[in-house]
């Protein structure tokens, strides 16, 4: 199993992305770690997680708090020994004009997007040091790459988690520590059926539209990706940024 005797921690695990990976690292022999603010939700990933066999510890986060997180990687620590793999894929999105955007949407968009991956990485990235190895997977967008009109709040963050990633990973890379963030695309989850709605159109004819694969992506499709990213195979992998998008970027 390509995660074999691997612990990892997954945010944001209660639903879409978060839980297609703790489901896939599971399978492939790591202990999970799955936060989530919905307690309902991310205590239901672990139970399945735990009819496939695997071990989890479900833990409600809010991620843009540093006591959280100072508690989640103690939980983690305590019950699994150590911390190899991180991905920090909570996450929400707004789309809105320039004018409509308040400074109350601003802040509290960056402390969920931004904050919790600079948080993350700062109580995380010591107890991969302990053992000089650790992979951390940060979510970021092609919003982060290319811009689009009424995304200039979501677009900065999900750019910042983009550099970001390259400057930590720049700064742990001789310590065996990699850094890399994935570029999803429009991908079938809640965030795509919002992006639907507010912009008045059909799922199916959104994706036709951005993706010259002619569809929105599949949950499955991304956890593949993070997957590769946690595991060995990507040990000559840092700093990347990783889009998958359905080509959407290439034109």
């Amino acid at each position: 199993m390509r995660l074999e005797g691997k612990v990892a921690i997954i945010t944001g695990a209660g639903t879409g992305i978060g839980k297609s990976t703790a489901l896939r690292f599971a399978k492939e022999g790591a202990k999970v770690v799955v936060t989530d603010i919905n307690e309902a939700s991310v205590k239901q990933t672990a139970d399945e997680v735990k009819k496939l066999g695997g071990e989890a510890l479900a833990i409600r986060h809010d991620v843009g708090s540093e006591d959280n997180w100072i508690q989640v990687v103690d939980e983690a620590v305590k019950a699994f020994g150590t911390i190899d793999v991180l991905f920090n894929n909570a996450g929400i999105y707004v789309i809105k004009p320039l004018f409509d955007t308040t400074v109350e949407d601003w802040n509290r968009l960056m402390n969920i997007n931004v904050t919790s991956v600079f948080l993350g990485m700062k109580h995380v990235i010591p107890v991969m040091l302990k053992q000089q190895r650790g992979s951390v997977i940060n979510a970021s967008s092609i919003a982060g790459i290319g811009g689009s009109p009424n995304h200039v709040l979501y677009g900065a963050s999900k750019g910042a988690v983009r550099t970001m990633t390259k400057d930590v990973a720049m700064e742990f890379a001789t310590q065996g520590i990699r850094v890399n963030s994935i570029h999803p695309g429009y991908i079938n989850t809640a965030m795509v059926d919002y992006a639907a709605a507010t912009t008045h159109r059909d799922k199916e004819a959104l994706g036709q539209a951005v993706s010259p694969i002619g569809r929105v992506g599949n949950v499955d499709e991304v956890s593949n990706l993070v997957l590769f990213l946690a595991s060995d195979e990507s040990s000559y992998m840092t700093g990347t940024e990783m889009v998958i998008d359905g080509g959407a970027m290439a034109r």
